[in-house]
């Protein structure tokens, strides 16, 4: 009895740490289904380009997101008189760090960037690595893909190939697969869904072609195909087919940051970003 006695409180505290796991657990696979599949639902700092990335940070925050990809040269606001990039002082980084930790938001990712030469690329790689950064999104010349194959495996970085619309260079799934090819498997596609639509394309397919090189995504909906002017829309409200992309990216059992790019109505669009979220998690929750 005595054994018993002294054992019971530990065995309390027990049952109440894993109820507490178990329920943290149950939180968030009910409030972010997509965690469960390796999806880090976030928003590129682009979206909120009009305003300093600290106040992006609030806007991601507000719109139920925790994952962020900075862009080169925003301001970065809260009295720092500096703008993001790899030109910023130690003492602008561990601003920046330290408001990513108040808000609870992950940089998973940088750019999309470009460089002159191979001193810059090696630049922005120092750069991300010394914030944490897990995907540099980027457009490299033909010139530089054999230097950043190098600084991907020297950083330990991957090296996602953005997509502008046709007639920019990586407008295809084909090129970027042929960029890649016989280099670092560090380097892989950021897929915009947006601009493959506006570049007549149908992104499913493209997912389809990119299936195992996939590292990040530029997310969006339009309201036209094959029209550059095509605006964003709430997401599974447009002609992008966002379930059929979801299932899509499923199938191929894709892990990685999802940035949410929404780049129409610029300085009032939380609304349409929180509703595209909530529109996001329904679809996901929908996934068979």
């Amino acid at each position: 009895m005595k054994n018993i006695k002294n054992t019971l409180p530990f065995l309390v505290v027990i049952f109440f740490v894993a109820g507490c796991a178990t329920s943290s657990r149950t939180k968030t696979s009910s409030s972010h289904p997509e965690e469960s599949l390796g999806w880090h639902l976030g928003s590129q700092a682009y979206t909120f380009k009009n305003f300093t990335f600290t106040e992006a940070l609030d806007k991601i925050d507000s719109c139920g997101l925790r994952y962020v990809e900075a862009y080169s040269g925003q301001e970065i606001g809260g009295g720092i008189d500096e703008k993001m990039g790899p030109r910023m002082s130690e003492r602008s980084k561990q601003y920046v760090r330290a408001l990513l930790k108040k808000k609870n938001i992950t940089l998973e990712a940088y750019g999309v960037v470009y460089a002159k030469n191979d001193a810059e690329w090696e630049e922005i790689f120092a750069f991300a690595k010394s914030m944490g950064v897990k995907t540099i999104t980027c457009e490299p010349t033909p010139q530089s893909l054999d230097q950043v194959s190098r600084l991907c495996d020297k950083y330990d970085i991957r090296a996602a190939i953005h997509n502008h619309p046709d007639p920019s260079r990586y407008w295809n799934p084909e090129t970027v697969l042929q960029s890649i090819k016989g280099r670092s498997t560090r380097m892989g596609a950021a897929a915009d869904i947006g601009h493959w639509v506006r570049s007549g394309l149908d992104p499913i397919e493209c997912l389809k072609k990119l299936e195992g090189r996939i590292y990040h995504l530029h997310f969006k909906d339009l309201n036209e195909r094959n029209n550059k002017k095509a605006h964003d829309v709430h997401w599974g409200t447009g002609v992008n087919n966002i379930p059929g992309v979801l299932a899509e990216l499923k199938r191929q059992g894709f892990k990685g940051m999802i940035s949410a790019e929404y780049e129409y109505n610029w300085d009032n669009s939380v609304p349409d970003v929180t509703q595209s979220v909530i529109n996001f998690r329904e679809m996901v929750r929908s996934l068979r």
